[in-house]
């Protein structure tokens, strides 16, 4: 027996790969297939089943392709409903691969279709649970996604989840590990662990959802409280997932690499996004007027998710030499499918066709501390704001400094000055980056981002406070 957990650190996702005397699983599997299909093959093994935990909301899943390539079914628990051929299973189905059979534990609750899959070993012992978004490290599935689609509310889902977690989780050994669909990052849950593998034993000694004595009461009240907004295009996968979706290789061969007289002229013509995927230095240096940074090196899909709310969106990119096919595949793993090419030969070409481009002015914390001295002298203001998230803002920061978080940056457009300097800053530089490219996307020019981030300003002597929510 063999299981391989293929971690995605961008979407903080795990899919896995089984093995048994020549016969294969894909749990969760990503939307490139191809690296499951080479293994096997290298393995001399075949592909048997692909097992779905549920409707994944945070990306794009390679069920719908792996079976067009493989023939294997697609493999989904009681309730779901697919446009495309499935096998919806039964609560308590069991699935033979080699030596090892996986049991089907429908665990509704994070959707109504939830399942985990247990793994028996070749005696039949209690080995691995496949727990989907049903149990994390550290936390379990947020119940408030498939609300409209179930048409429950969350605390009605959250009270599900409950029994489910007590009647088919918490009754197993407490040496069966435990492989989830998510770590730490996921928007799926809110506290979830770094680990990626766990056991149920240490999940009930660590996890506040796994208390022993806990009420369904206090498991509704926990587990709902402090969710934040999920973002906007969580739905639209869902809905991708559910009902089918193109080939990727498809969208990367399709995408056109363009010379700067037609992408300028496409970008003009349609309504597109000019997406810079680049290193936030090297878009601070020179980036093509009005387009949008979202590095390819940071949280790029979610980030992409939470800020261009229409997966449908025509985009053109503007990438690190060699990296444009990744970027496009990136970009198709959360469904951004409408990629309809890039910029050959990179932002090099643009600027050395003498084309106008732009710039994003910096400083140092060092620098913006002997600007801030330098205005208290002379009893001026500078005007700061911090773009991290809310809890960060409220964890520390510099004080009479607003919180306007990235997030959602556009119900905050009215607070930056048109004419007045203002500096940006978030933890380290990639997120102040992107509130820079949008920010100058709508016109205000008189902005500085601060290098670093938060973390240089706390080495410097600018007052900062602790734990007190300011906004303007």
């Amino acid at each position: 027996m063999k299981i391989k957990q293929i971690y995605t650190g961008c979407l903080a996702q795990g899919a896995y790969y089984i093995e048994s005397k020549g016969e294969v699983a894909i749990i969760d599997p990503l939307r490139e297939v191809q690296p499951y299909i080479d293994k096997a093959n290298k393995n001399n093994a075949k592909i048997k089943y692909i097992f779905e935990t549920h409707f994944h909301a945070d990306f794009v899943s390679g069920h719908v392709t792996l079976a067009e390539k493989t023939g294997a079914p697609i493999i989904y628990g009681p309730t779901a409903e697919t446009k495309f051929k499935s096998h919806i299973a039964a609560d308590g189905d069991v699935f033979k691969l080699g030596e090892i059979t996986l049991t089907v534990l429908h665990t509704p609750g994070h959707t109504l279709e939830s399942v985990c899959y247990l793994l028996k070993d070749k005696d039949g012992k209690d080995y691995a649970l496949f727990s989907g978004d049903t149990l994390f490290l550290g936390d379990v599935g947020r119940p408030d996604l498939a609300q409209k689609f179930a048409n429950l509310n969350k605390e009605q889902l959250a009270g599900i989840l409950y029994e489910s977690l007590r009647t088919k989780i918490m009754t197993l050994a407490d040496d069966v590990i435990v492989y989830p669909a998510h770590g730490a990052g996921s928007a799926c849950g809110k506290n979830l662990s770094t680990e990626t593998v766990g056991t149920i034993g240490e999940q009930k000694r660590v996890n506040y959802a796994l208390r022993a004595n806990m009420t369904k009461e206090e498991f509704i009240q926990e587990v709902t409280d402090g969710l934040l907004p999920p973002p906007l295009y969580f739905p639209l996968n869902a809905k991708l997932n559910r009902e089918g979706y193109e080939n990727v290789e498809d969208i990367i061969r399709d995408a056109i690499a363009y010379d700067v007289t037609t992408f300028e002229m496409v970008a003009n013509k349609i309504d597109t996004v000019i997406l810079d995927v680049r290193h936030q230095d090297e878009y601070a240096k020179g980036h093509v007027p009005r387009s949008i940074f979202i590095g390819i090196d940071g949280d790029f899909a979610p980030w992409v998710g939470a800020l261009i709310p229409d997966i449908k969106q025509p985009i053109l990119l503007i990438t690190p030499l060699g990296r444009e096919e990744e970027s496009i595949l990136r970009l198709a793993r959360v469904g951004y499918d409408n990629t309809l090419g890039y910029l050959k030969g990179g932002f090099d070409t643009w600027k050395n066709e003498g084309l106008e481009y732009d710039t994003v002015n910096s400083v140092s914390a060092v620098m913006l501390e002997e600007i801030v001295e330098e205005a208290k002298e002379e009893n001026e203001k500078v005007i700061i704001f911090d773009v991290r998230k809310d809890y960060e803002y409220e964890k520390e920061h510099i004080e009479n400094v607003p919180s306007t978080p990235l997030d959602n940056i556009n119900d905050h457009l009215a607070e930056f000055p048109k004419e007045e300097e203002f500096y940006l800053h978030c933890a380290g530089g990639y997120r102040s980056m992107i509130a820079a490219s949008i920010l100058k996307a709508r016109g205000y020019h008189n902005l500085i981002n601060v290098a670093g981030g938060y973390n240089a300003i706390k080495k410097t002597a600018i007052k900062t406070i602790y734990g007190i929510h300011h906004s303007l």
